[in-house]
């Protein structure tokens, strides 16, 4: 059903629900009350009419919740992981992309080597749930291959994932 003007209170849309019913489709009363008396169908709910009804509540959002909360938290990774010298993402030979995916809407993003240093840090405040790492340091030099540790601070809680890349040597030659 499509509804194209506000009408009982309804917000236009163009959503459709499809239900499979076991029983046929005709007039039921539960009581063994006349369904074909039109006094009885006036004061009857839904006038003896099948009617169905479905409670959304179990998948609401909520707020304030900390067990959903870390485990939304553990949602968040990255892709491809490990990375052997190539990945999807990538749309020419000088390309190195991975994707942290499952972001919240603020995050701190830093990533370090195995040794400490701060590679290359990001804030994220958008609605996007991705970010596209280029494999380089903050001075824009692609990284080494190895192990980096990747913390992703949130309002909510931290989450450290370990990332392991392989790079490959860039052929200026074969182009």
């Amino acid at each position: 059903m499509t509804y194209s003007v506000l009408e009982d209170g309804l917000i236009p849309s163009d959503a459709r629900i499809r239900l499979r019913v076991a029983k046929e489709y005709g007039k039921f009363s539960p009581a063994d009350a006349d369904i074909d008396d039109d006094t009885a169908q006036e004061a009857a709910q839904n006038h003896f009419n099948p009617m169905y009804t479905f409670d959304t509540s179990s998948i609401a959002s909520r707020s304030e919740d900390g067990e959903t909360l870390a485990s939304v938290l553990d949602d968040i990774g990255i892709v491809p992981n490990p990375y052997y010298a190539y990945s999807d993402y990538e749309e020419t030979k000088l390309d190195n992309i991975v994707k942290l995916i499952n972001l919240p809407y603020d995050c701190d993003i830093s990533i370090y080597n195995l040794s400490g240093t701060l590679i290359r840090q990001y804030q994220k405040a958008d609605p996007v749930t991705f970010l596209d790492w280029d494999l380089k340091n903050q001075v824009n030099i692609p990284i080494a291959s190895g192990i980096y540790l990747i913390h992703i601070k949130t309002d909510q809680g931290d989450r450290i994932i370990k990332w392991f890349g392989v790079m490959r040597p860039v052929d200026l030659d074969n182009f």
